[in-house]
């Protein structure tokens, strides 16, 4: 087993409930750690043997640009999405910031931090 992490994502996107945030939008920030078995990619130099962070990327990169309320739903979706498009991995780690959130204070950011598979069992 290995990990792969792709860490400090940076997106503008229109995340929020609020409807100013659907007109100015935000500045967001993803690490994702994903835990798969590397030993064939690592003897082989495949990329068919690894995940491709370029894709993974495109689809986070997607995601963001559909616009949601919470970060735990935007969390929640990204994982699937990237569950759905590589089965071989067996767990990932995700932390999304919301940089200077709508809170009526001064806060650099707000995040959400999930994880497959234990946020996801029920």
């Amino acid at each position: 087993m290995g990990k792969i992490l792709l860490e400090g994502m940076e997106f503008h996107a229109y995340h929020g409930v609020y409807s100013e945030e659907a007109i100015h939008g935000n500045r967001f920030t993803l690490d994702l750690a994903m835990e798969l078995d590397l030993q064939e990619a690592m003897v082989s130099d495949r990329l068919d043997a690894t995940v491709d962070y370029a894709q993974v990327y495109e689809l986070i990169k997607s995601r963001m640009a559909i616009r949601v309320k919470l970060l735990e739903h935007l969390g929640y979706v990204i994982i699937e999405d990237i569950r759905n498009a590589f089965p071989q991995i067996k767990a990932l780690t995700l932390t999304l910031k919301k940089h200077h959130p709508a809170i009526g204070g001064k806060v650099q950011y707000s995040s959400v931090l999930l994880s497959y598979p234990e946020d996801f069992s029920k």
